[in-house]
């Protein structure tokens, strides 16, 4: 926190009610000046903190897992906040499978401070990259008739793609014992795996591991991919602000991004080394049109202040 000038703005509670940062006190008062609180995915679920708030603003970045949780009556992470905010931007519209719980949803995009992802020389022999968790911390959902899986769904899906389309590619994830059956997978289809305590143990670390890379492939969970999200990585977004292409899964991207230069999507293993192939032959216009695509679309200045604008600047 030191790091980016924030040592003096920020408390984690611990799990025994201790504060390490800012002291309670001080951030209960911090609170009720705030115009707004954005609980991210509701994690902070302090009743007295939420209640020093003057304005609760719920912010969904796993869309679909708390919606059908709701539905299914299984958990309500959006109950005491005032407005909800979601990235998954096709909610509420037709082709979307996202239950809308009644609510009345803000779309936005997830930004990226610009001036903390330059654009650097794409180091010689760079692989295609990502930085991934297998499963996460929830489990696949049973509703309506479908099951709406995890990344680990996804991948195995795209488990030969290194060995299809004869590119290097690096793959940082945490696969434990149990797992062994899927990193023989990977291994056998040709990808690299990386410890990513490695390469993203720090924000420094983890930004020099996408600025090394030559490329991001994005594997979506299952629950984006299925119910026709729209959703977004955040990590994508500084690659694109890097200067690196990103050829991602398509979640039904179509509309709210522009595809084909800088950002490509796929559905299939065929449609995956096409765009690997793109991306190779051109890859000065594609990374050209990647850092275009950040400023465009997620520099943090423009999403923020949209963001304020739907909400209702006070």
């Amino acid at each position: 926190m030191s790091s980016f000038g924030l040592d003096d703005c920020f408390s984690l509670v611990l799990d025994d009610g201790r504060h390490l940062g800012a002291e309670r006190d001080r951030v209960l008062r911090f609170l009720g000046d705030a115009e707004l609180l954005i609980n991210v995915m509701g994690f902070l679920s302090d009743e007295e903190l939420l209640g020093a708030a003057r304005r609760r603003v719920f912010l969904d970045t796993d869309p679909g897992f708390g919606q059908m949780w709701r539905e299914l009556g299984l958990a309500d992470v959006f109950a005491g906040h005032d407005d909800h905010v979601t990235i998954g931007e096709r909610i509420e519209l037709p082709a979307c499978e996202i239950p809308t719980c009644g609510l009345n949803w803000i779309t936005t995009p997830q930004p990226v401070v610009l001036e903390h992802w330059p654009v650097t020389q794409t180091p010689p022999q760079a692989a295609f990259t990502t930085v991934a968790s297998w499963r996460g911390a929830y489990g696949p959902i049973d509703y309506g008739g479908r099951r709406y899986g995890l990344r680990v769904h996804e991948f195995r899906r795209f488990a030969d793609l290194p060995r299809a389309c004869g590119a290097d590619f690096e793959l940082a994830l945490h696969l434990p014992p149990e797992e062994r059956a899927d990193e023989q997978l990977l291994r056998d289809g040709g990808w690299s795996l990386i410890e990513p305590k490695r390469v993203a143990a720090t924000p420094q670390s983890y930004r020099e591991y996408i600025q090394g890379s030559l490329a991001e492939l994005m594997v979506a969970k299952g629950m984006y991919v299925e119910s026709g999200s729209g959703w977004f990585s955040e990590r994508s977004i500084c690659y694109l602000a890097s200067g690196r292409p990103v050829l991602a899964q398509d979640t039904a991207l179509d509309g709210l991004l522009p595809l084909g230069d800088g950002l490509l999507t796929y559905t299939t293993l065929e449609e995956a080394v096409a765009g690997v192939d793109s991306i190779r032959s051109d890859y000065a216009h594609h990374a050209d049109a990647a850092r275009s695509l950040a400023e465009e679309h997620f520099d943090s200045d423009r999403v923020l202040s949209l963001l304020l604008d739907e909400l209702g600047r006070p």
